[in-house]
């Protein structure tokens, strides 16, 4: 038996103390003759300050409240971590004890790579990390190593890249073999326990035999694998060589590329299982209005209203679920994710303002409204996301059993009148759409349910309003899944940017203050000094530096909350912000953004980001920032600095639709950026109508402002140039609609303002000559 550290005799007899005080640790972890004296020391500390409420994630229990096994994992924050905490396998976190280790012993090191909502992440944990005989075979033959993707989505970065250069695919449980010095030599992602199981011909306990075994006797082979892998993988992390700034007709490009993939039936851009993708639908809004190309503008809208009406969407408590298995995103991964709420809702606003549908203005709102309601810490910040699985009446945890419902638990919690409608409404059966129950959806017009039913449209539609409020208090007594309450930087900047546009054209008072929150509470408890982002921050810590999309997702977030609220401090900040990712994170030699900073721990490979998946890319963000930071302060080294970071993707620009958020950021470079300032006199003065217009109609490559006149302008004029001169004509509140300095004439009317937005609105596209 292997010892890590120390004395074997002294650590086991500590292991094995049982008392109240120390029953936590219950039995040593199998395999392993104890755990040195420092981590029974700071593990015996943490126990003692756990809250009173603490149970522990594990089948192996002393009693209801006691472990009968704990890792290094209980000392870490991340709630990913804390759920394999009492695993039997004797897990650390990514540090330098567990390499140092690994080299001490000559054991190879497994990375279990996952995150706290992830179902498929529960499953294997249940297979094969409780599994005694595994988790044994582990502890001696391996040393293991299990990091949250939201913490570290460098090191996930890295190692998924990996996984799909071997596998051709990805996705979570990422699961890595490699050398001690973090050089793969095996990937995979989820497995079965045992062969057999679930199809797989190899169970996860014969590939770690084999592995092992191939460890042992073929340790040169596995290392110059593990070496060819490495170099692959930096090859491939690279961006490519600069070419010039990238021209319209790669725009075309991608439009047709897309639009090719494009479903007409149900919408989306792939079959299943469909993701969202929001970074689409801002690009062929963007191209929508660069080409007036209405077809563009109605891929988005028709999808939007799919998805508005499928089972991916919450259609009681608001809010979308991950992505949907099938074509007609009827049944959803049930987990929900603050990046893709953050996204939607701010698609839905674009889309209403696109193309005055209020129907997606609603949407908008009861997303920001479960986000408020569900999401948000009582010091401001969002929190990260809810599981997929819950806890069913029979006690077992099951995928999705919160948000579904049967006939008799709808007529239980209604008047029989509005139990028939919603049935009727939301497609309840009998036999159900998942599991046996019913995934709430509208598969038919409101109009043709209220035909059957031989009501009025508006009964129906008041019967489904007064059902809400006791079915979601109903749905509230049931378990509910688990909240991952970390906040993290970049998720809250998209949530942030989606709070404050919404804000702005909703004309919400609460949401711009809710925005603002959520922007103080990141200034104030995940900035260091230098105006360095941190991470994220869970139990009162700020923990790991931030990557470039915290950054770069801030500064999006202070640029829109400087629009909403008027309060330059914003710019202030975010011109901060831009200056350290300047200097920490720019790749001088090709014009990019590197994911990581230059200060940050040295992994196999300095990644490029260059995706737009589930997130928009930091390098994507990076880009449109820096195009508003140039309308806003009439900086022409923003501009600049903006069209060398474009020309250093040109090559992805033109052969992919990987990039399709920074696609409609060249899409506003060929576009024209405009200013709308609205001047307010020094005292009243209600600028609703003004804005109640510029709601009305989509300009995307556009800086909004408004100020009182007095000190206020004066004040703001020396942040953003534009303002120098204007004033509130007659008292009144004044708009001013300008380009590149040029500027229609001021006016008063709401009706006027409409029409010189207009003006510069999507312009159809002339046809070619015959």
């Amino acid at each position: 038996m292997t010892q890590e550290h120390g004395s074997t005799t002294d650590l086991q007899a500590e292991a094995t103390t049982t008392d109240v005080s120390r029953g936590f640790l219950g039995e040593p972890l199998p395999g392993v003759a104890g755990l040195p004296a420092a981590v029974v020391n700071q593990l015996s500390a943490a126990w003692q300050a756990r809250e009173q409420s603490y149970e522990p994630r594990t089948r192996h229990l002393l009693n209801a409240r006691t472990p009968k096994f704990t890792n290094r994992l209980f000392l870490t924050t991340s709630p990913y971590l804390r759920q394999h905490a009492h695993n039997p396998v004797n897990w650390f976190p990514w540090g330098r004890e567990a390499f140092e280790l690994a080299k001490k012993t000559g054991r190879p090191i497994l990375l279990s790579v996952g995150y706290s909502t992830c179902h498929w992440c529960h499953v294997m944990e249940e297979e094969s990390f409780e599994d005694l005989e595994i988790a044994e075979f582990l502890n001696r033959h391996y040393v293991a190593i299990k990091v949250d993707r939201e913490q570290r989505p460098d090191v996930d970065g890295v190692y998924m890249t990996v996984v799909q250069m071997l596998t051709g695919r990805g996705g979570w449980p990422m699961t890595v073999v490699m050398t001690a010095d973090g050089k793969p030599f095996f990937g995979g992602t989820y497995f079965p326990p045992r062969d057999g199981l679930r199809g797989r011909q190899k169970g996860f306990l014969t590939l770690l035999k084999e592995l092992s075994t191939l460890h042992t006797q073929q340790r040169d082979q596995l290392d110059a694998r593990g070496e060819k892998i490495t170099t692959l993988l930096q090859q491939a992390t690279q961006p490519s060589v600069p070419g010039d700034m990238p021209q319209q007709v790669v725009l075309d490009g991608a439009v047709q590329r897309l639009s090719r993939a494009y479903d007409p039936a149900f919408g989306g851009f792939s079959p299943a299982p469909k993701f969202p993708r929001p970074s689409i639908f801002g690009f062929l809004l963007a191209e929508h209005h660069r080409t007036g190309a209405n077809q563009l503008r109605d891929m988005v809208t028709h999808t939007l209203t799919k998805m508005a009406n499928g089972g991916i969407h919450d259609q009681l408590g608001g809010g979308f679920h991950r992505y949907s298995t099938d074509t007609m995103w009827l049944v959803p991964h049930f987990e929900k994710m603050l990046y893709d709420n953050a996204q939607l809702a701010t698609a839905y606003l674009q889309a209403y303002r696109a193309s005055e549908n209020h129907a997606f203005a609603t949407i908008t709102r009861k997303t920001l409204d479960y986000v408020t309601r569900e999401m948000t810490a009582p010091a401001g910040g969002f929190y990260s996301a809810t599981d997929a699985d819950s806890t069913s009446a029979a006690g077992h945890r099951e995928e999705g059993v919160f948000f579904t419902w049967t006939p008799a638990e709808i007529r239980s919690a209604l008047p029989a009148d509005q139990a028939t409608a919603v049935l009727a409404y939301y497609d309840i059966q009998q036999t159900g759409n998942f599991e046996g129950r019913s995934i709430p959806h509208r598969p038919r017009a409101a109009k043709d349910v209220a035909d059957t039913l031989e009501i009025s449209p508006e009964q129906l539609q008041q019967h489904i309003e007064q059902a809400r409020a006791p079915l979601l208090a109903e749905r509230t007594k049931r378990p509910a899944p688990l909240r991952d309450d970390k906040i993290i930087t970049s998720w809250n900047g998209l949530m942030i940017s989606a709070f404050a546009q919404a804000g702005l054209y909703l004309n919400d008072a609460g949401y711009r203050r809710q925005a603002t929150a959520a922007a103080t509470f990141v200034w104030d408890h995940l900035r260091g000094p230098n105006n360095r982002l941190y991470r994220n921050f869970h139990r009162g810590r700020a923990q790991h530096m931030g990557v470039l999309d915290d950054y770069a997702s801030i500064i999006q977030a202070y640029l829109d909350l400087l629009s909403a609220s008027s309060d330059t401090i914003w710019l202030t900040r975010a011109v901060a912000l831009t200056e350290a990712v300047e200097t920490h994170f720019a790749d001088p030699n090709t014009g990019a953004y590197f994911l990581t900073p230059d200060d940050r721990e040295v992994l196999l490979t300095r990644e490029v980001p260059n995706h737009d998946g589930a997130e928009p890319s930091g390098n994507s963000v990076m880009a449109h920032n820096l195009l508003r930071l140039a309308t806003i302060t009439g900086e022409q080294r923003y501009r600049t600095r903006a069209e060398k970071l474009l020309a250093a993707f040109a090559e992805d620009l033109e052969a992919t639709t990987s990039l399709t958020h920074m696609h409609a950021a060249l899409s506003l470079a060929w576009g024209r950026p405009l200013e709308i300032l609205i001047v307010l006199p020094e005292h009243g003065g209600d600028p609703s109508p003004l804005l109640a217009e510029l709601a009305s109609v989509y300009l995307p490559n556009t800086f909004v402002f408004t100020v009182k006149s007095g000190a206020a302008l004066a004040a703001a004029s020396q942040h953003v140039p534009a303002l120098a001169g204007r004033t509130a004509r007659g008292g009144k509140p004044t708009a001013y609609v300008c380009e590149q300095g040029r500027c229609q004439l001021p006016t008063t009317e709401a009706k006027t303002l409409g029409e010189q937005l207009r003006s510069f609105g999507p312009k159809p596209t002339p046809s070619p000559a015959n």
